[in-house]
């Protein structure tokens, strides 16, 4: 809540959204006496800010949006009062023609009969708008436009690109100016930003949008997390396998996906008479490996996990470097357990996703149970005694391990009730990272089954489980998290060794061939450059030990250490400094 002064010297608390509601009126007001001709689509309050989208002649420039921020203070300082009122359809389309607002002439003809059709007014501005808003434009108080992007009207690619201006305000300056700086760190902290500054990732339009290409730096670091999981899942008997990452069109549609996530998919192709698709996700292919072979009550639970490559279709501007992409490798598991077992398989999941934040240093999550809303009737499958067993039984699991959670109705998926793990990143909205789902439908769909202990034929229950999630996302949460300096066990680059001139470099080489022979991932910087410039270098790299070399290492066989963490260390002798570090990345620390 905002607090802002009424005349009279009182004061009185609005909700931020009416706030910043009121600000994207002000924005477009200012819009509308710069650029006259441009049209007024939609500007609604969001978490952090507003935004506004206009249809417009030509993209608004940096210079724009500081014409425009004066301009907007020039209306706060009208202290414009804001009114409302309401008009009958025929007359508000017609004061929207009057003012050639097209768009708003679409919003109004699209309203349900019986509606409410409200404006509102500060000087000559008039926008269709439920509201509410502050009393007067002389109510805002510190403004800034902080963004521009490209939007689809109505969010439909197939419909006008429109500028979209995003904007913050509050009620006093210093509370804009912590936000900025709030603001400037996670512009510091953008994965895109690192990715780039440490040779993690690329782009390339003629590759296509949305399709990231790992660089060497960035595939160290990616086969480093996928022999890092792989390694703990075989630990718990997991089986590894590799699967197609396309299908035909007609196994989505025994697994229920195709109704139920075709959006979400890349458009079928057909060849030689079949019509496949790239696979969005991996159970179906799963379940098929498990249908190889027949099975017995001994046999379960099987467990079968997958790096597995997927593929969905994001409109262009959801994309995000490598957090929101078109193509991405799930860290995913199928494990095919008796009802029996699902508590305890579903602990051990809940365990390893605790073991592996803890060495992670992931601390601030929480986890939420996400159920169907048995209203729906049009997104998930539609047996009530199914859902109610499932949700139920992953109620009482988790219950019964003392895991505290929140409920979510309606957060599904279609087949089953799910335990998700939500991150609060450094930047951004929090968002699922890890997952543990409860499927009784599709092992039933694909006409699955195992012998039991009677002789009898049964249907074997699903857990689907992402640990680390997309590894691609899972990449850009962390670099973000560390600020691009990953832990030595992560960082692509362990060690940077730094002659002082090159009459050190033969015994330079031979303690860059020590480390390289030991595991390490070490660096012989060997340009003919100062040592003050090599040191600056690395840091910017984000390497987390440099080992600096001149004549008094030398003698003492040794090297001065200086760490990305510490700063200055001393000398050392490399069997010790090798010691250090391996230790570190053993136990996943620094």
């Amino acid at each position: 809540m905002f607090k802002i002064k009424l005349d009279g010297g009182k004061t009185m608390e609005v909700e931020e959204k009416m706030y910043w509601h009121t600000t994207s009126h002000i924005l477009a007001q200012a819009v509308k006496r710069l650029f006259p001709n441009y049209k007024l689509t939609i500007g609604p309050a969001i978490e952090n800010g507003f935004y506004y989208d206009f249809d417009v002649e030509k993209p608004f420039t940096e210079e724009d949006l500081n014409k425009l921020e004066e301009e907007m203070k020039n209306i706060i300082k009208e202290d414009l009062i804001i009114e409302r009122f309401e008009l009958p359809r025929d007359e508000a389309i017609k004061l929207m023609e009057e003012r050639e607002e097209p768009y708003k002439v679409e919003l109004i003809r699209d309203l349900p009969e019986g509606e409410i059709i409200s404006f509102y007014k500060q000087g000559e501005f008039v926008d269709l708008c439920r509201g509410p808003h502050l009393p007067s434009t002389g109510k805002v108080k510190a403004i800034k436009l902080t963004s521009m992007s490209s939007a689809y009207w109505r969010g439909d690619s197939k419909n006008k690109t429109l500028q979209r201006v995003y904007g913050i305000s509050f009620p006093k300056a210093s509370e804009l100016e912590e936000y900025l700086q709030k603001l400037e760190e996670a512009k510091q902290r953008d994965h895109r930003k690192l990715g780039k500054e440490l040779g993690i990732f690329m782009t390339n339009d003629l590759v296509g949008k949305g399709l990231p290409m790992y660089l060497p730096n960035g595939y160290i670091v990616w086969e480093l997390l996928e022999n890092y999981i792989k390694g703990k899942e075989k630990k718990l008997g997991y089986k590894h396998v590799l699967t197609p990452p396309l299908a035909t069109v007609d196994l989505y549609k025994t697994s229920g996906h195709w109704d139920h996530y075709k959006d979400g998919m890349f458009p079928k192709m057909e060849v030689e008479g079949e019509e496949f698709v790239l696979r969005p996700m991996n159970c179906p292919h799963h379940m098929m490996i498990y249908a190889n072979d027949i099975h017995s009550y001994r046999d379960l639970p099987i467990r079968i996990g997958e790096v597995a490559r997927d593929c969905r279709f994001e409109a262009s501007g959801t994309l995000k470097g490598i957090e929101r992409v078109r193509t991405f490798c799930q860290n995913d598991a199928h494990l095919f357990v008796t009802t029996e077992q699902i508590e305890s398989e579903f602990k051990a999941v809940v365990d390893l996703i605790l073991e592996v934040y803890k060495e992670l240093n992931i601390t601030d999550y929480h986890f939420e149970l996400s159920l169907r809303d048995p209203a729906d009737k049009i997104k998930y499958f539609p047996d009530d005694e199914m859902w109610n067993h499932a949700e139920d039984t992953l109620r009482q699991v988790l219950n019964d391990i003392g895991i505290e959670y929140v409920e979510k109705i309606g957060e599904a998926a279609f087949y089953g009730p799910k335990l998700d793990v939500q991150v609060k990143p450094a930047v951004g909205n929090e968002y699922t990272l890890s997952t543990c789902q409860l499927d009784f439908c599709l092992p039933m769909k694909f006409n699955l089954s195992y012998v039991d202990k009677d002789g009898e034929k049964k249907t074997p229950v699903v857990l689907h489980r992402a640990i680390l999630g997309s590894i691609d996302r899972f990449i850009a949460y962390y670099l973000e998290e560390t600020k691009g300096a990953l832990p030595v066990w992560l960082s692509p680059v362990q060690v940077k060794i730094l002659p002082i001139t090159d009459k050190q470099m033969d015994y330079a080489k031979e303690v860059t061939a020590k480390l390289v022979e030991n595991g390490i991932r070490a660096d012989l910087d060997q340009r003919q450059e100062k040592i003050g410039y090599k040191i600056r270098e690395a840091q910017v790299e984000k390497v987390p030990y440099m080992l600096i070399i001149g004549d008094k290492e030398i003698e003492a066989n040794a090297v001065a250490v200086r760490a990305r963490k510490d700063g200055d260390l001393g000398q050392m002798s490399v069997e010790n400094f090798l010691n250090r570090v391996q230790e570190e990345i053993k136990n996943y620390t620094r």
